[in-house]
């Protein structure tokens, strides 16, 4: 029988990564942005407007990342309190941008009707070396888990537990063409297992969850979203990333079993966006504009609706 053949630079095909392994792959990470001028200095901005608050900070490679949220100034406990995050994946570059683009643009249309908060990115080290994990090749987006591994995770665990009853949560994410090509090789050779090529959706889709799934909420967003991106379709075998297609433009995944951000509260209508950089028919900025269309679009429907 012959020997299994290396799929990723990094490890021995059917063997799970060990420290030495873990170690090779965070000294081949390169910092490429910053987080200070993309995120802090962003959001420090908007301190006359709102309360900003650091519910955390993280340290790695000697460097201190402040873990900042955004919440609506004239908190109300009898108004419904609406939770987005973004960067939980930080390479996912428009859930970042996003959060802090509908902060600008639309959250003051929500004072005295909701209770805003804003978290934009959850993973600022993976958002500088434009990683999904964290520099312990630990994904955050896997780690919503008691004692969890992710210190990502855990702070904004914390977070939530503060806030109270939560209506909503919108958590932003990116599906890219890096996914097949980086990260999903990666995940395979980090936990021993063989890789096996999949397929990336040209457009916008939601994941729901498959144990509360709010199938009108979900398509809410999704017409909210089509007014300025195309929805993905279903492959031929009617799914989108191994999942069947619930709905037009939805998916469903247990998000508590997996330990998914969407999970993080016990929020009655949750979803995870997944918007398409890679497409050829996207800007940057569509994609800005379409996880703000999302956001705006769920809250707006829990508002009428909820």
């Amino acid at each position: 029988m012959s020997e299994p053949q290396p799929f990723y630079p990094i490890g021995t095909p059917g063997q799970p990564w060990g420290d030495a392994e873990r170690a090779l792959w965070r000294s081949r990470q390169k910092r490429l942005r910053s987080h200070r001028d993309d995120v802090v200095a962003a959001v420090e901005k908007l301190a006359a407007q709102w309360h900003v608050e650091e519910y955390g900070a993280l340290e790695y490679d000697g460097r201190r990342y402040p873990l900042l949220v955004l919440k609506g100034r004239g908190w109300d406990p009898a108004l419904p309190t609406m939770l987005v995050t973004g960067g939980v994946h930080g390479y996912e570059t428009s859930g970042v941008h996003g959060a802090q683009q509908f902060v600008r643009a639309h959250a003051a249309e929500y004072a005295g009707r909701a209770n805003l908060v804003v978290v934009p990115c959850v993973s600022p080290w993976g958002y500088e070396h434009f990683q999904r994990w964290n520099p312990a090749a630990v994904d955050p987006n896997r780690s919503f888990l008691p004692d969890s591994p992710a210190p990502e995770s855990a702070a904004l665990q914390r977070l939530v537990a503060s806030l109270g009853p939560v209506k909503m949560h919108i958590d932003l994410h990116e599906t890219t063409d890096t996914d097949e090509s980086e990260f999903r090789p990666a995940l395979a050779a980090r936990d021993g297992k063989p890789f096996e090529p999949g397929s990336i959706p040209d457009g916008f889709y939601l994941v729901g969850d498959s144990e509360n799934p709010q199938p009108e909420f979900q398509q809410a967003v999704i017409r909210a979203v089509e007014q300025v991106t195309h929805i993905a379709p279903a492959d031929a075998n009617g799914e989108i990333i191994g999942s069947k297609v619930v709905a037009h433009g939805v998916i469903n995944y247990p998000l508590k079993a997996l330990g998914l951000c969407a999970s993080v509260t016990d929020a009655p209508y949750v979803t995870t966006t997944e918007v398409y950089p890679d497409s050829a028919s996207a800007t940057p900025q569509e994609c800005n504009d379409a996880q703000v269309a999302a956001v705006v679009g769920a809250i707006d429907w829990v508002l009428a609706n909820g």
